[in-house]
């Protein structure tokens, strides 16, 4: 009877996570992204997944509408790659909520990984995740109150790049 119970709050919490990130579709369609309502369910699948697997428990809502929220309007995400991109965002999420102790909000890690992702991965999820996440949640585990310019990993000048590019041509 317990089983039942649990598959029913499964099926549940599952059709409750589908259906809030269909609804980000009205935010996100003037980006050109929106999600299919199998690409959903696979999201939302794929939170039960990373929760399992980052022994984490999550009540109420998914961090997915957050993260939809703070990524839409992205340079570096595009229609092809929606889908896989938020799969990676969201595990990343749950891995460095982990990594940094809970000693940050989920506003302030969302926060933080957009910058990172724009600014200095420029759209580099792996870069993301094993530079910038990884030295963030260093500093906060060794007592660093927030964060600041110097907790930021620093990728490259741009300008400089193309600066250099002219002068060998």
């Amino acid at each position: 009877m317990d089983n039942i119970f649990a598959l029913d709050m499964v099926s549940i919490q599952r059709a409750a996570a589908v259906n809030s990130i269909m609804k980000c579709n009205v935010m996100t369609e003037k980006f050109g992204l929106s999600l299919s309502a199998e690409q959903a369910k696979a999201l939302a699948e794929a939170r039960e997944e990373t929760l399992n697997e980052t022994s984490r428990f999550e009540f109420g809502e998914s961090v997915l509408p957050k993260l939809i929220s703070a990524f839409c309007d992205s340079d570096f995400i595009d229609a092809d790659s929606y889908c896989e991109t938020l799969m990676r965002l969201q595990e990343i999420f749950y891995m460095y909520k982990n990594e940094t102790l809970e000693q940050v909000s989920d506003d302030e890690l969302i926060a933080f990984m957009r910058k990172q992702y724009d600014e200095v991965c420029f759209g580099d999820i792996d870069y993301l995740e094993g530079t910038c996440l990884d030295r963030f949640s260093s500093a906060v585990r060794s007592g660093a109150d927030g964060f600041s310019q110097s907790d930021e990993a620093v990728r490259w000048d741009r300008n400089l790049y193309w600066r250099k590019l002219k002068d060998m041509f």
